[in-house]
Parts: structure tokens; sequence; C-alpha cells
């Protein structure tokens, strides 16, 4: 069993490549931008555009905003188009009770619908201090990884974590991986002057049902089968050396119970 899992969490990303049932612990990735990031980065934009959201509450609306309108676009300029042009059927209304008061207000959900989970495929317009996105990222952890499992990994890209959720996010990140590989793989070809044609490299994203809660599959079914207690963290001292190795464990396990279900 192949396959790359890509878990979002709150405050961190993983990518976890897996082949023939072992984690290729060489070549898995991480990032500092995830669930968290998009929550601040709507909070931030509505709040320069001066919404009339009580500051105490602020990041809880952020929250609401990105988990029940937010989505993923394919093109960004199209999408400010869009919204410019019809604002009426794009910009939403959220409606809250202010905290210390009790009085009701209300603000427009505009750009940010959009622009929040753009943070994983432009991640500059959010930081400057990591710029790389998460196609990028996928397909460095890929390429480090043995040549001979290359193609099987492509092939089985499994989402992880609530911040996958959003509209279009998978069919956002297969097209985008694969524009990466076949620039990579026309540019060999120009290499070679054209006379060796290379085979087509399959890419695909697999969205589930139970994405959201993967991990939570994943460690149910790792906690039941004899070999956690082999890692599992039992005192002060283990929980500094076992971490990443548990967390390995979890989000490998969390793949294999998807492609059982």
């Amino acid at each position: 069993m192949t396959g790359v899992v890509v878990d979002v969490g709150d405050g961190a990303t993983y990518v976890v490549p897996v082949a023939d049932g072992y984690v290729i612990g060489s070549s898995i990735k991480s990032i500092p931008i995830a669930g968290k990031d998009v929550t601040l980065f709507v909070q931030q934009l509505m709040r320069e555009r001066g919404e009339n959201v009580p500051p105490e509450d602020s990041f809880e609306v952020a929250r609401k905003v990105k988990e029940t309108h937010c989505y993923t676009c394919s093109d960004i300029v199209k999408e400010y188009n869009k919204h410019d042009k019809e604002p009426s059927k794009y910009i939403k209304q959220w409606r809250g009770i202010k905290p210390k008061t009790g009085a009701p207000y209300s603000c427009d959900i505009g750009y940010e619908r959009f622009l929040g989970p753009e943070v994983f495929f432009n991640p500059e317009i959010y930081s400057t201090d990591f710029t790389t996105p998460l196609p990028a990222v996928i397909d460095k952890c890929i390429q480090s990884a043995p040549i001979d499992t290359r193609r099987a990994l492509y092939k089985n890209i499994v989402l992880s974590g609530g911040s996958t959720m959003f509209k279009d996010f998978h069919r956002r990140l297969q097209r985008d991986i694969k524009k990466i590989v076949d620039a990579r793989v026309l540019a060999s070809e120009a290499r070679l002057g054209g006379e060796i044609k290379s085979q087509p490299v399959e890419v695909n994203v697999v969205s589930h049902p139970i994405q959201r809660f993967a991990v939570w599959f994943g460690g149910s079914v790792l906690a039941s089968t004899p070999e956690f207690f082999a890692i599992r963290a039992s005192d002060g001292n283990a929980l500094l050396v076992q971490p990443l190795r548990l967390q390995t464990h979890i989000l490998m396990f969390s793949w294999l119970h998807v492609l059982h279900t």
C-alpha cells in the first residue's frame, strides 16, 4: 500500500509518504501553515475592512466564517472579478450577538471567502516567513522518495484534517501538483531534444467523507493493535523522544483506514 498523507491540522501541516505500508521517514515534510492561519487571515481581512465585529469575538467569528463560508477558487483574479460584478450573489451576511452587551450586529463576508484557503496555494499573501505553496511541498516530498515509488505516490495523495474540507480543495491541489509534474516532464523531454517521450504521470488527490476525522480514526485503529504498545509514550521522558514517530504512525494508519472503508 503506497500513497501520501497530507494532514492539515490546526497548527501545522504534515506530508507523509507511505510505501508498501512503511513510512518513508526521511521524506516527511512539514510546513507552518495550517487551519489556525486560515482563521487568523480571515480575521485580519475582516478587521482591515472595518467590519463591525466585537474585538473579543473576532477570532471565533473568523473561525465560523472559515468553516461555513470559505471555499477554494481556481483563479484568484477571476474570483475577484466575479465578486465585483455580482456582489449580491457572492457577498454573504454574518449576524451575531455582542458578548458583553447582548446587542445584535451584522457584517459582510466578501473576499475572505476565497482568500482564506488561498494561503495554502499562495502563502505570500498571508506571511513572508514561509512562501512555498502546499503543492510544491507535496511534490518535493515525493521527489525525495525512492524513485521506484514516486508514480504510486503521485497516484494516491490522501487528505486528512478539517482544513482540507473546503469546497474544491482537492481539485485545486490536484491541478497544481499536476502542473508541476507536467512542467518537469516537458523540461526533461526538451533536454533530450524530444527524442524520448516520457509516460504521463497520473496525479490523483483522494477526497473522502471521513477526512475531517481521519487522524482520529487512524489513532483508534493504531491504539487497537499490539504494535501500539511498542511506540506509546509511557512517561515524561518518552514524550520528548517519540511524538513525531507516534504521529507518523497515526497518519499512516489513518491512510490505511481510508483505503479499507
